[in-house]
């Protein structure tokens, strides 16, 4: 087993939200794999379901728009190796522009078509900047895009919402809940729309968990409870089931509901994408 140090203790503890010292035990149970330790401290109950742990983070900016004619939407992440550079006014500015190609280029071109801009910027900035990844949502039938950056280009999110009625699409409450949504993706980091979309054995893994946890209990509620574990599973990380961020007694899903009937009509959630700096 290799040493644990007090950095990976410190990883675990930001990802679980668990003592250092439970975070330190269950690291040299698990010989130093994150993940195992992870899954050591969920079925003691004493972690809930968390992101992949990362020993890495990057520096560089997210940065997400809107066309002006609201058709398409794009985000993109350019990584630099400082933060001093990524607080450089020209850096940041390169940034915006290279999101604003991102609106017209296919999601794996980008790097290519700009390659002659990122040589350049290079040598006039003088750290090596890289587009790691990129994004565009072309508007699909009757609703608009949305897009939103928060702290400063940490975080971005695009969401594309539906409606049934062309009137709707232009709407103050329409618009107004599109970005309330935003908000909420880039502040809760949901894993998927709906159930639905979420891998079979990731929710079977979830499950064998949640029975190592009810050990002992009457054979009888074990299965009730383990479903509700389930559920509470999917309301955590399911986009639609969650507990809306600025009122979580109402979900998502019942808060479109609820939008939707003030104006006649029928809202949905067609997709989302959320960039985190230096995140998968």
């Amino acid at each position: 087993m290799g040493e644990i140090t007090a950095k990976d203790v410190k990883v675990l503890r930001d990802a679980t939200h668990v003592s250092m010292m439970e975070c330190k035990k269950a690291l040299q149970e698990a010989d130093g794999d994150m993940d195992r330790a992870m899954t050591l401290l969920r079925e003691r109950g004493m972690a809930v379901a968390a992101k992949k742990a990362t020993r890495t983070a990057k520096d560089g900016k997210v940065a997400a728009r809107v066309s002006e004619d609201g058709s398409r939407a794009a985000m993109i992440e350019v990584n630099c190796e400082t933060d001093f550079v990524t607080r450089n006014e020209k850096f940041q500015a390169f940034v915006e522009e290279l999101s604003e190609k991102a609106l017209d280029a296919e999601d794996d071109s980008l790097a290519e078509k700009v390659k002659d801009d990122l040589t350049a910027r290079i040598a006039e900035i003088g750290e090596n900047l890289v587009v790691r990844r990129n994004v565009r949502f072309e508007l699909q039938g009757t609703g608009l895009l949305a897009s939103y950056v928060h702290l400063g280009g940490k975080v971005g999110v695009l969401l594309e919402m539906g409606c049934e009625k062309p009137e709707t699409a232009s709407a103050d409450a329409f618009r107004e809940l599109a970005r309330d949504l935003t908000l909420h993706v880039a502040a809760t980091d949901p894993e998927a729309l709906s159930r639905e979309d979420v891998p079979q054995e990731k929710v079977d893994a979830e499950r064998e968990i949640f029975k190592k946890q009810v050990e002992g209990k009457p054979e009888h509620i074990i299965e009730k409870i383990v479903e509700g574990k389930v559920d509470k599973f999917y309301s955590q990380i399911c986009l639609l089931e969650q507990g809306f961020v600025k009122d979580d007694k109402i979900s998502v899903t019942e808060l479109m509901k609820q939008k939707g009937g003030e104006v006649g009509d029928t809202f949905s959630i067609r997709r989302y994408a959320r960039y985190q700096l230096g995140g998968e």
